[in-house]
């Protein structure tokens, strides 16, 4: 096995020269004018200063290649890092907005993927004099923005800046990485290869080039080249030293040689990944999954992110696993930390419970997270994980919870960030009663494991194991589940399995070309079937199984969670029926193979509760969704075209009949139907933008287009099996969903409740508790017309009936319903008996509804 070698540097200039005052303008001597260096973000002049113009060349083939390919124009996100920054984040003096297009941030295609932007820093980006210039930190983006040219691990390009007149000297070779403390591009070497070395100087100098205090080059000038052979392993020092009358500059860099590393099981009691606290917590085993890799290292605080040997972990014999053992640990301290794959691979554990963003966090409130740990920047870059042995646990107050019938579920699905303005879950815990109230009892959460940047509807997954911290801290989460536990409220998980996206060190552990490459254990080097996002699970790895067996064995166990909504629940399948639309009707076929992940998931989940929750957005062909609802799984049903045809007045689509499983050949209710989701457009935008009117009835109307929202939630809610609402919709919120664009922040409205809005809330709370309250609408039996103007519903039990009839049309019509028989009835909305004729027989007027059972409803 070849050993191999770890680069890191420590130093891009230690100076001793002279210096002219801060501010003078004046030229200093002739630039140094090296042969042209190669990487992804170089520059010109090799010493650039604030005053003077310097050409910036990005490399679009390198880092993480995100623009590769890209043939739209490419536009830099810049700024400056000043005297006055308070680090690698703190960008100053930045030149636009975000997504903001301007002939001065755009650079110049040179051909073969390589751009080029020229400016001069001080006047560039309007620094006054006085403030010292630093270093030039930005990114590249397309023109949309949806591709972002970085580092290979993600993090945000820098470019120093020079003191004019000093004596500098710096390494141009090897390949370097344009990171806030640089580093080789190229960190593995086998014993035996060569690494060339190109020291710079700022000016005519004796030049010295050293690997552990020895010399191997000389020579006078601005440039000095070398070649070094490794042939021991061990660490390596290379500097480069730069002496002139007396005064003196030096720049280095150091490298480790591994040899093979050992083999050796985990110890007894370890985990094969995350961390394993043991003796008390002064010790810990590290370990992770990383098949086929020739040596992995772990770097943190407890060895202050330095390449050591004792840091250098072990491979278990199957090949499989890396750990290493960590002792001397304050088991109240927490410690950052990573692993380096192959020397070049910088991931944070993809099993940690916390992780620190360089680029994000620093945009998290105090008051939602507070006491963060702060980022080890200059010590290392990209996410770190984070971990603590004797963290405060929570406290659970609510025990023995028991869970509604999943046929009488009533599901509110919450996005946080667009919910409060707070954004938080501490406020949303003060929020409860508005749920309590309405008397839904469930809250299904969109993603709230850790997602790339911080606001998103959180389908961008890259931690599952990790709550992200912008919406609170670990046992802000707990805390919200045990509220909703102690006020009768399930709370159900949105988990986003199908895909990964970027920054998941399951990508980067195993990836070329920007994808995921051939060898990756865990994902397909292209999506599978359409409609993909990020990056395709494979669902029949072993390595998959694996992993989110322990995801959902983490969220269960450690959160007392009570159900998970599978997002693309039909992606789950190794069935190529490529990624266009066109191939839809294929993907939603049969497919047995899909059929035995998801029955073999299901099992492994009632191994552990049986009561669980398990909810599929799947979509598939109707005999795939009856066998997996037979064996308890619940399905999506999406119902919002046409309950919004309806409730606009627009009669030739409105046929909501497959809100009933008999339609679907299910032998049971197991269907989560809705008329509005995250995912579909707001039925009273549609309402007040688009409805119907005739005469004097218009459906753009506010009270009108609310009253015809509660007619369409009472047939909704009187199906038998589980319903979901979308937040707001009982407050009849009309913002469109592609308002400041499809996943984007939207306003939050808590103005709405009150007036005619409060009292469609009022009605939807009534609704609720007629379904969650009488066993007619778990165990009725039913007859059903659901086409056409005038529709109806009929339930049967146990000697009462109940009758759901409306009319949908814009203009008055006779409604028949042959189901109902002359007598008294009560007529549940009006709170009133009334006297029926047989078959009804009655005309009702556009938007009339009514509820009317042979005994009063129970609604509470």
């Amino acid at each position: 096995m070849k050993g191999i070698l770890f680069c890191f540097l420590w130093g891009l200039a230690v100076l001793t020269g002279c210096k002219k005052p801060s501010g003078d303008d004046s030229p200093g001597p002739d630039p140094v004018v090296p042969e042209a260096e190669t990487g992804l973000l170089t520059f010109m002049p090799a010493f650039p200063t604030a005053n003077e113009e310097i050409t910036l060349r990005f490399d679009s083939g390198k880092g993480n290649r995100e623009l590769h390919g890209y043939a739209g124009d490419v536009y830099a996100h810049i700024g400056v890092i000043t005297s006055l920054s308070g680090g690698a984040t703190d960008w100053r003096y930045v030149k636009t907005e975000w997504g903001e297009n301007t002939a001065a941030t755009r650079l110049v295609d040179i051909g073969n993927g390589v751009y080029e932007l020229k400016l001069k820093p001080r006047v560039y980006f309007g620094v006054p004099t006085g403030e010292k210039l630093l270093k030039i930190a930005l990114v590249l983006r397309s023109a949309d923005g949806s591709k972002v040219g970085r580092n290979s691990d993600g993090s945000d390009l820098y470019v120093p800046l020079f003191e004019q007149g000093g004596l500098h000297v710096r390494f141009s070779g090897p390949e370097m990485q344009p990171l806030f403390s640089p580093q080789p591009s190229k960190l593995v070497y086998a014993p035996g290869e060569t690494i060339e070395l190109t020291a710079l100087a700022s000016t005519s100098v004796e030049l010295a080039i050293h690997v552990n205090g020895n010399l191997i080059g000389t020579d006078r000038g601005t440039t000095l080249r070398a070649t070094y052979t490794f042939t021991q392993s061990g660490e390596h020092t290379f500097t480069a030293v730069a002496t002139e009358s007396g005064k003196s500059g030096e720049a280095g860099f150091s490298v480790l040689v591994l040899g093979d590393p050992e083999i050796a099981e985990l110890p007894a009691g370890a985990a094969p990944n995350g961390v394993t606290f043991m003796s008390g917590g002064s010790a810990a085993v590290f370990a992770l999954t990383a098949p086929g890799k020739t040596s992995a290292y772990l770097l943190g605080d407890f060895n202050d992110w330095s390449f050591q040997p004792e840091s250098l972990m072990k491979r278990t014999p199957d090949g499989k696993h890396w750990w290493v053992a960590v002792d001397g640990l304050d088991p109240q301290a927490a410690y950052a930390y990573q692993f380096v794959i192959d020397g070049t691979i910088r991931v944070a554990d993809p099993y940690a419970e916390l992780v620190l963003d360089p680029d994000h966090d620093q945009y998290i409130p105090g008051h939602t997270y507070p006491n963060l740990k702060s980022y080890p920047h200059g010590k290392t870059s990209g996410i770190v994980a984070v971990t603590t042995a004797n963290e405060h646990r929570y406290a659970w107050r609510t025990q023995g919870f028991r869970r509604p019938h999943p046929h009488d579920l009533v599901i509110y699905e919450l996005h946080v960030r667009d919910f409060i303005a707070a954004r938080n879950y501490k406020t949303l815990v003060d929020t409860l009663n508005y749920l309590t109230n309405l008397g839904v009892n469930a809250l299904q959460l969109m993603p709230v494991n850790e997602f790339e940047g911080n606001s998103s509807w959180g389908y961008n997954p890259s931690f599952y194991f990790a709550p992200d911290k912008y919406y609170g801290t670990k046992n802000d989460l707990k805390q919200l589940i045990d509220e909703c536990h102690a006020r009768g409220i399930a709370v159900i998980l949105d988990v986003v399995l199908n895909h990964t996206f970027g920054q998941s060190p399951l990508v980067r552990l195993y990836a070329e070309n920007g994808r995921p490459s051939a060898d990756n254990p865990w994902l397909n080097t292209e999506a599978r079937h359409p409609f993909n996002v990020g990056y395709d699970f494979n669902h029949e790895s072993e390595y998959t199984k694996a992993f989110v067996s322990d995801v959902l064995r983490f969220w269960m166990e450690e959160y007392r969670v009570d159900g998970f909504r599978f997002d693309l629940s039909k992606g789950f399948t190794q069935k190529n029926t490529g990624t266009s639309e066109s191939g839809v009707a294929a993907w939603s076929a049969y497919d047995a193979s899909r059929v035995a992940i998801w029955k073999a998931y299901h099992a492994f989940i009632r191994s552990i509760d049986a009561d669980f929750f398990v909810i599929l957005e799947h979509f598939a062909d109707d005999s795939e969704e009856s066998e997996l609802a037979a064996e308890g799984m619940l399905l999506w049903n999406n119902l919002n075209h046409p309950f919004n045809e309806a409730t606009m007045g627009w009669l030739d689509q409105s046929d909501f009949r497959r809100l009933f499983h008999t339609e679907h050949g299910f032998s049971a209710p197991n269907l989560v139907s809705y008329m509005e989701s995250h995912d579909e457009e707001r039925i009273m935008f549609k309402n007040l933008a688009y409805g119907n009117r005739s005469g004097g009835y218009d459906v753009r109307q506010l009270n009108t287009a609310l009253k015809r929202v509660e007619m369409a939630a009472a047939f909704l809610l009187a199906a038998p099996g589980p319903k979901m609402m979308w937040q707001f919709g009982e407050l009849g919120y009309d913002v469109s969903i592609e308002e400041n664009g499809r996943t984007g922040e939207k306003p939050v409205l808590w103005e709405y409740n009150k007036g005619p809005r409060r009292e469609l809330y009022e009605a939807f709370g009534r609704l609720i508790g007629f379904k969650t309250h009488n066993e007619i609408f778990r165990h009725g039996t039913f007859t059903y017309q659901l086409a056409g103007a005038v529709k109806y519903i009929s339930l049967m039990h146990a000697g009462q009936q109940v009758v759901v009839v409306g009319n949908f049309d814009v203009v008055p019509r006779r409604a028949d319903v042959e189901e109902i028989s002359a007598g008294d009835w009560y007529d549940n909305m009006g709170r009133q008996v009334i006297r029926l004729d047989e078959g009804y027989a009655r005309s009702l007027a556009p938007g009339e509804y009514y509820v009317y059972s042979k005994a009063a409803l129970a609604s509470r």
